[in-house]
C-alpha cells in the first residue's frame, strides 16, 4: 500500500499498515465478486436474480429489468428508451465482466475504478430520485470503495499487482 509516513515506523504502525492491506483487499476481492456474479448470473440465469429464461445465453437483455423499472424516475424515460439494446447490453456486460475480473485479480485497479465509478454513477441517476435515503445508496458507497482500492494499491495483497509487468504498467496498476 503506498502511504506518506511523517517519521519512524513503530512496529505497532506496520502491523496497522498491514492489516490495512489486507482489509482492502478483502473489500477488492468482495466487490469483484459483487460485479462477477452480476455477469455471471445475467449471462447464464442461475436463478438468484436472474431466472433461467431470462438469461443472456437464453436470448433474454441483461439491462431490459433495471432500465424498464427506471421509467418513473427522475430520468427514467433516457435510461428506459436504453434498455435492451444490444449495444447497451454488451458494453454493460462487459463492463461487470471486466471490472469484477480486474478487481479480483488486482490488476487494472485504475481503469476499473473509472470505469466502475462511471457504471455506478449512471446506475445511481436512473434510480433518482432514491427510496430511502436523498442522495446515499450502495452505488456511491461503492464507488467510493473503487477509488479508495485504485489509490492505495490495493492489488499488491492478494492480488497481482505485484508483477513487474503491472508494475512497470501504468494502466494495469
Amino acid at each position: 500500500m503506498a502511504a506518506t509516513i511523517s517519521g519512524p515506523v513503530t512496529e505497532n504502525g506496520a502491523r496497522a499498515r498491514h492489516a490495512a492491506d489486507h482489509v482492502w483487499a478483502i473489500a477488492r476481492i468482495s466487490i469483484g465478486w459483487i460485479f462477477l456474479w452480476a455477469f455471471l448470473d445475467k449471462t447464464f440465469g442461475w436463478g438468484l436474480a436472474t431466472p433461467a429464461e431470462r438469461a443472456w445465453a437464453a436470448g433474454g437483455s441483461p439491462t431490459t429489468g433495471f432500465l424498464k423499472g427506471t421509467g418513473e424516475n427522475a430520468l427514467g424515460g433516457l435510461f428506459s428508451s436504453l434498455a435492451g439494446q444490444a449495444w447497451v447490453d454488451w458494453l454493460f456486460m462487459a463492463g461487470l465482466l471486466g471490472i469484477g475480473l480486474a478487481l479480483v485479480l488486482g490488476i487494472g485497479l485504475r481503469v476499473a475504478a473509472v470505469t466502475g465509478t462511471l457504471m455506478l454513477l449512471l446506475m445511481w441517476l436512473a434510480e433518482l430520485p432514491l427510496a430511502n435515503n436523498p442522495f446515499m445508496d450502495e452505488h456511491l458507497v461503492y464507488a467510493i470503495v473503487l477509488i479508495g482500492l485504485a489509490l492505495t494499491d490495493a492489488g499488491a495483497t492478494w492480488g497481482l499487482g505485484r508483477l513487474p509487468l503491472v508494475q512497470r504498467t501504468a494502466w494495469l496498476r
